[in-house]
């Protein structure tokens, strides 16, 4: 997630008034800004195959895959988020004027080994408060390893493991596909 940190605390408008006009992307967490790191590669393709995925399978269904410069907005944890990829399928979504999303269904990231820890605790924490999320996906880019975790009735944060030779299961959206598909001309697979 990070390169580096601010030091002092900015409003959420400050912010986004600040994302407007800024040649790098930040990401926001309870008053302090992080500035992004570039991605390699390989996370591109990987977030491009989920993306391209997505969008042909989403297509007519009210629903409506982003890449990675639309952020998510998670209020109860007062956070900005620029997930890799994320679907929303809330009419306040489509008809908002904002730049960022209030009701993410499905968020994807791609974990890389600086933002993996970070992925998997306290941003999931935050996106955890969003009432609407109700899967959130994590791709490995170093080998062939994806982490569904899904929301059961209960309310509670169930894992789906999947690995090479598997199908992926994406119930939020009605998406499933080989594993090996989101990782084509990413790595190879043997």
């Amino acid at each position: 997630m990070v390169a580096s940190k601010s030091d002092t605390y900015v409003s959420p408008e400050d912010y986004l008034a600040g994302e407007k006009v800024s040649p790098i992307k930040h990401e926001y967490r309870q008053g302090e800004i992080y500035a992004m790191a570039g991605a390699k590669k390989v996370h591109v393709i990987i977030s491009g195959n989920v993306f391209a995925l997505l969008r042909n399978h989403l297509r007519g269904s009210g629903c409506i895959p982003y890449m990675a410069d639309m952020k998510v907005r998670i209020e109860a944890a007062d956070c900005y988020y620029y997930p890799d990829v994320a679907v929303s399928c809330d009419e306040r979504d489509k008809n908002a004027d904002e730049d960022f999303l209030r009701y993410p269904r499905l968020i994807v990231e791609v974990l890389s080994p600086t933002t993996a820890a970070f992925d998997r605790g306290e941003k999931f924490a935050d996106y955890r408060t969003s009432e609407s999320l109700q899967e959130y996906v994590l791709i490995n880019q170093e080998r062939v390893s994806v982490e569904c975790f899904r929301r059961n009735a209960e309310g509670l944060w169930v894992l789906y493991p999947y690995s090479q030779g598997q199908e992926v299961q994406l119930k939020s959206v009605n998406f499933s596909c080989a594993i090996e598909t989101l990782y084509e001309d990413a790595i190879e697979i043997g």
